[in-house]
């Protein structure tokens, strides 16, 4: 017994060790546990990566003020809309570039991923110009108190004004993550935040001849981050080192390719907006409330994303395994990728829901010692955490589309759960019932499991295997 479990450690190392060094590139035959393991193990990585910067980087701005940490809130649910287009063309790289892999057509693949980065940096550099010049009006327009502007506006106006090193780092990441690249992607945000999290007490406190720059400190830390891992992300399709190589020829508009592109991204675009403007309208709520309500509610989120982000991971591992089994006419595999990466997902979640159940308080507490700020931060984590099982299908369904292509269902899933069911929802339990700030967590909560339902019984209908990208 002693010597079997001994294997069977043995064999998930090698598997490890396979998986990060991204030797396993065949993800249409063979083992579906094998495959999901393979996917999975990489992104979760690559996820997780980012969740503990946004752990670290809320600590070290906890300890500038509860302005800082509101300033970073109001910020990031506008920069969630950068996001939303970022998520959606990346969804739709993810689906054609799967698809053509899965169909052997390498320099198809080669030629969606040169048409994404195109259109990415397109559209980042519209936003990076009007969030420069337009820092404070923004924060303003989220409800900021004045002196909250004053303090916060230069972390504004840098995050969002170089926001071209958030989009183009998903953006290319999620065409290695299409292309089967899983353990590059990974590296690039091992890299990126790697340097984020060392240069952010740096900037954030000054260091030798770096002044003190506060919160505005975390802002110039992620740019440089997150640019160095853009750069090293484009030596490696420059150089050759993934399954797409791209050379300075590629580098032309084929309105055919970058049409197709759009036109998938539109519903992935559509679908993420309907998410983040309800994020925003449930931030401008909860600031009602004040800035400690609101920084409590800002820490809990970034601890969900802790554990949110590995599930993410196994979530876009499920959309690779479909795109490239779809492209390789195996259907039944792909839609049976899909229910057991959302078994283990659902597993996952459920253990760390009991986490949050128990210690939610403690957590919070942490970043902050503000009685205010723990008590709601622990009670946005609890009631959150109550249909954490649910989000983890929901997640991996609603992905399981958009790596079909099929990036419309999952826009109309959004609309009826977000804008139809939770922003009602929240205004009437938080204003009109003035159950304030929990009325707000309990239409989110509420809100995921109505998506997660209706996204399980849409996906038994099988129509999204008849999507053509």
């Amino acid at each position: 017994m002693q010597s079997t479990n001994k294997l069977t450690l043995k064999k998930l190392y090698d598997y490890f060790i396979i998986a990060i060094t991204g030797r396993e590139t065949e993800f249409t035959t063979g083992s579906i546990r094998k495959a999901i393991f393979m996917l999975s193990i990489p992104m979760i990585l690559e996820m997780m990566m980012e969740s503990i910067f946004a752990i670290v980087d809320i600590a070290y701005v906890s300890q500038v003020s509860v302005n800082a940490v509101a300033t970073i809130g109001l910020t990031e649910s506008v920069i969630t809309l950068v996001y939303a287009i970022a998520i959606g063309l990346s969804m739709a790289a993810t689906a054609v570039v799967a698809r053509r892999i899965g169909e052997k057509d390498v320099r198809g693949a080669r030629e969606s991923a040169v048409q994404a980065i195109i259109l990415g940096v397109i559209v980042s550099l519209l936003v990076g110009v009007i969030g420069f010049f337009y820092a404070r009006e923004i924060l303003s327009l989220m409800g900021a108190e004045q002196d909250l502007i004053d303090e916060g506006y230069g972390y504004t106006q840098l995050l969002i004004g170089g926001n071209i090193t958030i989009l183009l780092l998903f953006l290319i990441n999620a065409i290695f993550r299409g292309a089967g690249d899983a353990s590059i992607a990974m590296w690039a945000l091992v890299l990126s935040n790697g340097l984020n999290i060392i240069l952010d007490p740096i900037f954030i406190f000054g260091w030798g001849p770096i002044p003190e720059y506060g919160v505005m400190g975390a802002a110039i830390a992620t740019n440089i981050g997150r640019g160095t891992a853009v750069l090293f992300q484009l030596a490696i399709l420059f150089v050759g080192w993934s399954r797409i190589k791209i050379g300075f020829k590629d580098v032309v508009i084929r309105f055919e390719v970058m049409l197709n592109l759009v036109k998938v991204s539109l519903g992935g675009i559509a679908q993420f907006l309907i998410g983040t403007t309800s994020w925003v309208f449930l931030m401008r709520m909860i600031s009602e409330f004040g800035s400690e309500v609101l920084a409590g509610y800002t820490i809990a989120i970034r601890v969900m994303l802790f554990t949110l982000m590995p599930s993410w991971g196994m979530s876009n591992a499920a959309a690779t395994l479909v795109g490239q089994n779809l492209g390789a006419k195996k259907l039944e595999r792909a839609e049976t990728s899909v229910w057991k990466t959302g078994k283990y997902n659902a597993i996952f979640m459920g253990i760390v829901s009991l986490v949050y159940l128990f210690f939610a308080k403690e957590i919070v507490g942490w970043f902050n010692d503000n009685p205010v700020v723990v008590e709601n931060g622990g009670l946005c984590l609890r009631i959150i955490a109550l249909g954490y099982i649910f989000y983890a299908y929901g997640m991996v369904v609603t992905q399981a589309f958009n790596g079909a292509g099929d990036t419309g269902t999952p826009t109309k899933i959004n609309f009826i759960a977000f804008w139809l069911f939770q922003l009602p929802f929240a205004y009437l339990a938080a204003i009109k019932f003035e159950l304030g700030a929990l009325g707000v967590f309990i239409a989110i909560t509420t809100a995921e499991v109505l998506l997660a339902v209706i996204a399980m019984i849409w996906f038994r209908k099988g129509h999204w295997k008849k999507f053509q990208v």
